[in-house]
């Protein structure tokens, strides 16, 4: 099934939003095993009128997102129905769901959104609960040799879900492709660069030649996407997990900080954080996954000296013999907050994240992480990851996270 996705917004390629549509259908659209076979971004307007021409006769289904707001450049109901031919007409239930809104917010509605209410005939309505644009489908139309077209609203917080609960399940049954046959697997792995992945496992899946490869890096982490028949994804699979048993994340597309919280919440486990140099982004980071104060119990940010000695108790001899930046002061940081918290689990890290305050002895960009578990020794370890600062908060943030995984798995010892 070919699919292409038309982006319209003026504010999209005048960099002012950063269009996220994209990627976000491209990975839901992955997993029925369908791409995006092209995407256009154009500005508000008439514009999507020559997009569409050229798209209708090369594609089975286009989506496309905004345009369907009040105001006069919101136009992209108008040319869809001008080139099928169908008449808009005013639909009376979509009208009193924009004026119920209205007025439970308390506010005025304007004439403006009745075009909200207009729909083609033929057209499909996708509600939206999340704002005033409701979505549209308009079914393959062979006679103006178009194809199926999803209309939905540019707002990622209305499109999202629209998409996921509306669209996607219309696509799966569109999807004539035995699934069963053909899948795919995601692996999220940490440490390992994309040319490390490589140079291992491509050799070892040369006998596989129906085993399709995909890479996609992020910060210290690759997703590794097997995809083909289910057997040799199966295969392939166990050869990933013999050499990186460690280093795998997660099977899935879950962000580490949920695999961390479910790993805990499967040991009926806590976990507290002492943080410097991050100043509070790994206690963000946990606390950004839904149910994590039931795991996470307190972030301290103890970015003084005075506090790591009056917070989590660090000796003062230990900071003017060894400095704030050092493994023993860490090894304390994560020892003292095991104990201020009562948590089970604890996360320290003290480094220099620049651009001033390196020296010859510890540059900018050295940090220290300490892992600390009740009852067990302490690990802590120093790493070098020399970036601006934004770049060097986000990085050990991560490795932070990945070290706590390591020890709440077993991996990682003193």
């Amino acid at each position: 099934m070919r699919i292409e996705v038309v982006n319209t917004g003026t504010e999209l390629l005048l960099g002012k939003v950063v269009n996220t549509h994209a990627g976000y259908i491209g990975q839901e659209l992955f997993k029925l095993g369908l791409r995006i076979q092209r995407q256009t971004t154009i500005p508000d307007g008439d514009e999507i009128r020559d997009v569409l021409q050229e798209a209708f006769p090369r594609t089975d289904v286009i989506l496309i997102t905004g345009g369907l707001g009040p105001t006069s450049d919101d136009i992209t109901r108008e040319v869809v129905a001008e080139m099928l031919g169908r008449e808009l007409h005013l639909d009376e239930e979509i009208l009193e769901t924009i004026n119920e809104m209205f007025r439970s917010r308390g506010l005025k509605r304007n004439a403006s959104n009745d075009r909200q209410a207009m729909v083609p005939d033929g057209a499909i309505v996708l509600e939206n609960p999340n704002g005033t644009a409701p979505g549209l489908y308009i079914p393959e139309d062979k006679e103006h040799d178009a194809p199926h077209l999803f209309l939905l609203p540019g707002p990622p917080r209305e499109l999202k879900p629209m998409f996921q609960n509306l669209v996607y399940p219309r696509l799966a049954e569109m999807q004539q492709e035995d699934l069963e046959s053909h899948i795919w697997h995601n692996f999220r792995i940490y440490g390992v660069g994309e040319s490390g992945l490589a140079s291992q496992l491509e050799p070892k899946f040369e006998p596989f030649e129906s085993l399709e490869l995909g890479y996609c890096a992020r910060l210290g982490e690759v997703d590794l996407r097997l995809i083909g028949p289910r057997q040799i994804v199966e295969q392939a699979s166990e050869i990933v997990r013999a050499d990186f048993k460690e280093d795998i994340i997660t099977e899935s597309e879950d962000p580490i900080e949920q695999v961390i919280l479910d790993l805990l919440r499967e040991q009926g486990a806590t976990v507290s954080t002492a943080e410097s140099c991050t100043g509070g982004l790994i206690a963000s980071t946990i606390t950004n996954v839904s149910g994590s104060s039931a795991i996470m119990k307190v972030g301290y940010v103890t970015y003084a000296n005075e506090a790591k000695e009056e917070i989590l108790g660090v000796p003062r001899d230990l900071l003017e013999a060894h400095g704030a930046v050092s493994e023993p002061v860490v090894r304390a940081m994560a020892e003292g907050c095991l104990r201020a918290s009562g948590a089970d689990y604890a996360v320290a890290i003290s480094g220099i994240a620049g651009p001033t305050g390196g020296s010859e002895e510890k540059p900018v960009g050295t940090v220290y992480i300490g892992i600390a578990k009740k009852n067990e020794p302490t690990f802590a370890k120093r790493y070098f990851s020399p970036a601006d600062r934004v770049s060097f908060k986000m990085r050990v943030t991560r490795l932070a996270l990945d070290l706590l995984r390591r020890r709440i798995q077993g991996f990682l010892l003193d």
